[in-house]
């Protein structure tokens, strides 16, 4: 009986992935807005009452793959901040891992940019969380920075946005590059990133 149950299961998060990875497909050239349920449902190639195991609506779906795409990114923007090595080495980690996350993802990357500013409010609140996530949790690192000695809690925070937004600029930037292109987004990014830790440096509150 368990060895059914699990092969149920298993066919059950199978499905559940290819509503994932059709949805993604289908949303490279639409917004989810305007994503239908039998669009959906016919490029996974089962009946539309299928659906609703999975998800309770388009938007539910949409959730998902939010999580889906930023979900992983959580220890990994931790660590590319965190307290270990100098400042440069560090905005170094991060501008390279932004440039791999989206060489390896950029289905996701461009449907989060679309996305969090795009017309399916459960979605936009959904990235809206997780980017606070991030915002927290780089603030978090950075509070382990002798150079944060003295900072408030809420000069942190907003350090840590201007990180955060710098990234979510980065990432759009390097989606939309051409490969030869790629180079200097990274050292625009780079620079960019130094100005801000420069002006951390000076910050008198």
């Amino acid at each position: 009986m368990s060895h059914t149950l699990g092969i149920r299961q298993a066919q059950k998060r199978k499905t559940r992935q290819a509503f994932l990875d059709a949805a993604l497909g289908l949303l490279e050239e639409q917004s989810l807005s305007s994503l239908g349920l039998r669009e959906v449902t016919r490029a996974v190639g089962v009946a539309p009452t299928a659906f609703y195991r999975h998800f309770h609506s388009t938007a539910d779906l949409g959730v998902a793959l939010v999580e889906e795409a930023l979900g992983s990114l959580h220890p990994m923007i931790a660590g590319a901040v965190a307290a270990d090595g100098d400042s440069d080495e560090r905005i170094e980690r991060a501008v390279s891992l932004i440039a791999r996350h989206v060489h390896e993802y950029p289905a996701h990357i461009r449907f989060i940019a679309r996305e969090r500013n795009g017309g399916v409010q459960k979605v936009r609140a959904a990235i809206a969380e997780q980017l606070a996530r991030f915002t927290d949790e780089v603030k978090a690192a950075l509070a382990e920075d002798p150079e944060s000695a003295g900072w408030s809690d809420d000069d942190l925070l907003m350090l840590a946005g201007l990180y955060v937004d710098q990234m979510l600029v980065t990432a759009s930037n390097f989606l939309e590059a051409a490969p030869e292109e790629r180079d200097q987004v990274a050292r625009v990014a780079t620079r960019r990133m130094r100005l801000i830790s420069i002006g951390r440096r000076h910050w008198l509150g």
